[in-house]
């Protein structure tokens, strides 16, 4: 399926993200890291490249669509359009087959930053499935997909998992908690799945039962944020594996 160019103005909203079924990757960096992620996922090759003339030219596998200056700008989510793009089908990432030891479950998050570093530092360790809870920002919003640094396209995502469905899918939890255990402690490392609540709010303390740990601090402030706790776990979690 190839999207009108009035199609493609829409994507920049979720509801015709949803409509249509692709989302807008911008800048060579992740046109890039679409190429590599091809290697292991040959759904990605419906993927088309929107280009300005400078680029028509690229060598690359991906067939590729040339638009003028002013459309792409008008596509654009950024102030300095790098005049290349992909347009992704989202069920192309649904396909991705990547080896899995444990699965982080996010509950709410609502940053499209903190989404998109989290995504990074889950694809630089390897190994882990990210879920998403029902009411997080949306996974292929410009701003995650941007923050994801091409990420996106190398983590197995599952989105509105609902939280009642994550002790079913799953024999043991672990949850973040200021009177958990410490991470060091040498059950750590032994959940099936990791659960990480939303920014202000946490995960619902009485949701499912899950072993508690914590990432010891100054205690000067009351909170991580996270991001910074995923990946801190990710690395603990990560050094215990290859340990």
């Amino acid at each position: 399926m190839s999207l009108s160019f009035d199609a493609l103005k829409k994507l920049q909203q979720k509801k015709y993200r949803e409509q249509f079924g692709y989302f807008l990757a911008e800048g060579e960096h992740l046109v890039l890291e679409l190429e590599r992620a091809l290697q292991d996922n040959a759904a990605l090759a419906d993927c088309e490249l929107l280009v300005s003339p400078a680029w028509e030219h690229r060598p690359g596998p991906l067939p590729r669509r040339v638009l003028n200056e002013r459309q792409m700008a008008q596509l654009s989510d950024t102030r300095s359009p790098q005049g290349i793009m992909a347009l992704v089908p989202m069920a192309a990432l649904q396909q991705l087959e990547a080896p899995v030891q444990r699965s982080i479950y996010l509950h709410e998050i609502q940053d499209p930053g903190n989404l998109g570093t989290i995504l990074r530092t889950l694809a630089w360790f390897g190994g882990f499935r990210c879920l998403l809870g029902p009411g997080s920002v949306d996974p292929f919003n410009p701003k995650v997909v941007r923050a994801s640094m091409g990420a996106i396209f190398h983590v197995p995502l599952e989105r509105d998992v609902a939280l009642e469905e994550v002790p079913v899918r799953f024999h043991s939890l672990a949850t973040l908690d200021m009177n958990g255990s410490p991470l060091t402690a040498p059950g750590f490392a032994a959940h099936d799945c990791y659960l990480f609540g939303n920014e202000a709010r946490g995960v619902p303390a009485q949701a499912v039962e899950s072993a508690a740990y914590t990432i010891p601090g100054c205690g000067r402030i009351d909170s991580l944020n996270v991001a910074s706790a995923v990946t801190i776990c990710a690395y603990a979690l990560s050094t215990a594996t290859r340990g």
